[in-house]
């Protein structure tokens, strides 16, 4: 690697961030290319660091090197450590958040150009990428925890970037407000609805170094956690409350990549994040943010795993059943919410009617996928399928997602409109586009041979090997399949909408005006990069797949049963092919004919309803269940009811009742009687000295008398 690249990989985008209000006072070209070229640099550093692993220079026999210096120091032995991760996990993040940053970074040149706020736009981008980046390369919990944090400001901070619009728009939760108002609305939901997640992820980090201090290693070490003789900290943590404790701090943990993943039920700030810039939303769904949930699972998982292998191989005792018993049903939650929240946005892509939404809802679809993928692997436990799949597939939808946000950002860029049903008829207009769009909706899609289907028919796979020793796995994938054919049909709707079907009104109306353009080089330059890499990617998988599993059986000292064997490359190759479309029962593989048969499922009617336009969709625009869909589910709708609506409402009811009604009128109540009482008194000042002078002798002469009699008058009273 080149030198201190684990640090520079992220350190370099934090210094061009700093040095932005700078450049921006010297020259505006010079603010602009050099954010660029930070985040240039910060990405060939990531990737240098990929040769390491590779070759196994990072690997150091039984585990991976690690960059630290000591933060802070804790009497009694104790040291908090700043320090980096240099395993195959880690690069492999970074490396998407600054290769697919950088891409997106240089496509803001064009996209951004002549906005009056871009050293703000600059310098958030560039720390939202370093925070992603120090999130994935962090060796221990508290440093990821501070890289979370860094990346949900700059989530905030983007999503509102445009906070100060002032033309008027209308929101179904929110009613008309001026767009500025919205956007910052948006912002805020985001800000909030993550951090419910990080509460619950940072009293799960809380515990677990408690418990890991019992055992006698107290630690937030990733790699420590791994060693600790015996998984003690689990151990410990299962004893209490009959193993409730620990599901409890296992739920919170997961409920962190839940909120910054958008998973159900806090998946309902994605779609409000695209308030903010194309170019934001391309890096929050493509890079960073919502990565940064999986990551963390992808991360703990194979720990977590590892540890229950350990206990199912331990004498059996009360310790060993309560563990046996308690981490199945989290792997099961982890997979289960993923398959539900999958298929549950996947539906509401079909009805959205914004561009940018149903990319959303599309992104928080295939993160259910991932999710999916990491909870199969867990519940396999023997299977790393499962892993391989989740983590391919984050790789595959971090390029296709990136192009499909990008594509949509130059689509409005041209339109002016974010409704579809203001499109319309672009593909003559707009070729470079359609085409670059099309790459990346026929990967989300899973069609071959795009990067999406090999990574999908993993997914797959991964549910059909569980599903033949637990039947779970048939369910998962019965719900993988569906949402597959849903992801198709949507994904056709978007494509025929913006350029198959006749021309809008707004469209007419600028192409009279001579204002229906191509994007500028500098923006259809990067979509060509990623199109060209959807068809790539996908034939890379098994140089991934030995750079993941090379030193995996080493690592987490446990027999994985690999779904192929580590071989040279051309036998790699040709033992993936065979998998993917073959197995030893039957001719064809029966996960492929899944796929083929999810594409068609979904594919014959998006065909003929949005591309053909051969059967009419307008006749299903306003019943019942489209209304149901659009409204996602209603369950955003309640959601504003119980924690806005009723919480707004609460409040003015606690003004008007309890602060004003009843606290201020008391006070005031006690404020009118003492007012009262010092008129009575002011009466007795007449301003008459010669009165004044009788009063005070009156007073003198009942003092002495009190004086001379009181002791006299008391003992009369008192026995």
């Amino acid at each position: 690697m080149l030198p201190y690249a684990p640090w520079l990989c992220w350190g370099l985008p934090i210094i061009g961030a700093l040095l932005t209000p700078v450049f921006g006072k010297i020259h505006q070209k010079l603010r602009d290319y050099a954010a660029v070229i930070m985040v240039l640099l910060g990405a060939i550093f990531a990737f240098s660091m990929i040769v390491d692993i590779w070759y196994g220079t990072a690997f150091l026999g039984t585990k991976w090197l690690e960059e630290t210096f000591v933060w802070l120091s804790i009497p009694g032995g104790f040291s908090l450590e700043f320090g980096m991760l240099i395993d195959p996990l880690a690069v492999f993040m970074a490396c998407i958040a600054t290769g697919v940053g950088f891409i997106i970074m240089l496509y803001s040149l064009g996209y951004m150009k002549g906005d009056e706020s871009l050293t703000r736009y600059w310098f958030f981008m560039q720390f939202f990428i370093a925070g992603m980046t120090l999130l994935v390369m962090a060796n221990n919990l508290l440093m990821t925890f501070i890289g979370w944090e860094i990346v949900g400001l700059c989530s905030y901070a983007l999503i509102g970037f445009w906070y100060n619009k002032k033309n008027m728009i209308k929101d179904d939760q929110l009613g008309e407000l001026t767009e500025g108002a919205y956007n910052s609305h948006c912002g805020m939901k985001a800000f909030i609805v993550t951090r419910i997640g990080d509460v619950g992820l940072l009293i799960s980090i809380i515990f677990i170094f408690f418990f890991t201090a019992q055992a006698g290693y107290p630690t937030f070490n990733y790699q420590t956690l791994l060693s600790i003789p015996d998984f003690a900290w689990l151990g410990s943590m299962a004893q209490v409350f009959n193993g409730g404790l620990l599901l409890l701090v296992l739920f919170l943990f997961f409920l962190g990549p839940i909120g910054k993943s958008a998973q159900f039920p806090l998946q309902i700030w994605l779609p409000e994040a695209m308030a903010g810039p194309s170019t934001v939303s391309a890096l929050i769904h493509a890079a960073a943010m919502v990565k940064a949930g999986v990551y963390l699972v992808a991360r703990m998982m194979p720990i977590l795993v590892t540890g229950y292998i350990e206990f199912l191989h331990a004498a059996s005792g009360p310790t060993t059943t309560i563990i046996l018993t308690v981490m199945p049903n989290f792997f099961l939650i982890v997979a289960v919410i993923g398959a539900f929240t999958s298929f549950m946005t996947a539906t509401m892509a079909i009805a959205a009617r914004e561009l940018k939404k149903v990319l959303a809802f599309s992104t928080i679809s295939q993160l259910g996928y991932m999710f999916l993928g990491l909870g199969i692997f867990a519940l396999s436990a023997h299977d790393a399928g499962g892993f391989i799949a989740a983590t391919f597939h984050l790789s595959a939808h971090a390029v296709f997602k990136a192009l499909l946000f990008l594509s949509a950002g130059a689509i409005l860029h041209t339109v002016h409109s974010k409704d579809m049903l203001e499109m319309g008829g672009l593909r003559k207009a707009m070729p470079i586009t359609y085409i670059c769009m099309l790459f990346g909706a026929l990967s989300l899609s899973g069609v071959p041979p795009f990067v999406g289907f090999w990574s999908k028919e993993l997914i797959f796979a991964a549910a059909w090997h569980l599903a033949t020793t637990n039947f779970i796995g048939w369910i998962l994938l019965a719900a993988a399949a569906i949402t597959g054919a849903l992801t198709f049909f949507y994904t056709l709707r978007m494509i025929g909408l913006v350029f198959h079907s006749p021309q809008s009104k707004n469209v007419q109306d600028l192409e009279r005006k001579h204002q229906l353009h191509e994007a500028p080089k500098v923006m259809w330059i990067p979509l060509a990069i990623l199109a060209l890499t959807t068809l790539i990617l996908g034939f890379l998988y098994p140089f991934i797949y030995v750079y993941f599993f090379g030193q995996w059986g080493t690592v987490y000292s446990i027999d994985i049963e690999l779904p192929l064997h580590l071989a040279a490359l051309p036998t790699l190759y040709i033992n993936w092919l065979a998998h993917t479309f073959t197995s030893t029962t039957y001719i064809i593989s029966p996960t492929f004919l899944i796929t083929i048969g999810v594409l068609l499922l979904g594919g014959i009617p998006g065909y003929f309803f949005y591309i053909r336009r051969s059967w009419d969709a307008s006749r299903f625009s306003n019943n019942a269940l489209h209304r149901f869909l659009y409204h996602r589910w209603y369950y955003n709708r309640a959601l504003y009811f119980v924690f806005v609506r009723t919480g707004i409402e609460f409040s003015q009811g606690m003004y008007k009742y309890v602060e004003d009604g009843g606290i201020d009128r008391f006070n005031y109540a006690v404020a009118d009687g003492f007012q009262d009482l010092s008129r009575a008194f002011r009466k007795l000042q007449t301003g008459v000295h010669s009165w004044n002078m009788i009063l005070l002798l009156i007073g003198a002469l009942v003092l002495i008398l009190l004086l001379l009699f009181g002791g006299t008058f008391l003992a009369f009273f008192l026995p």
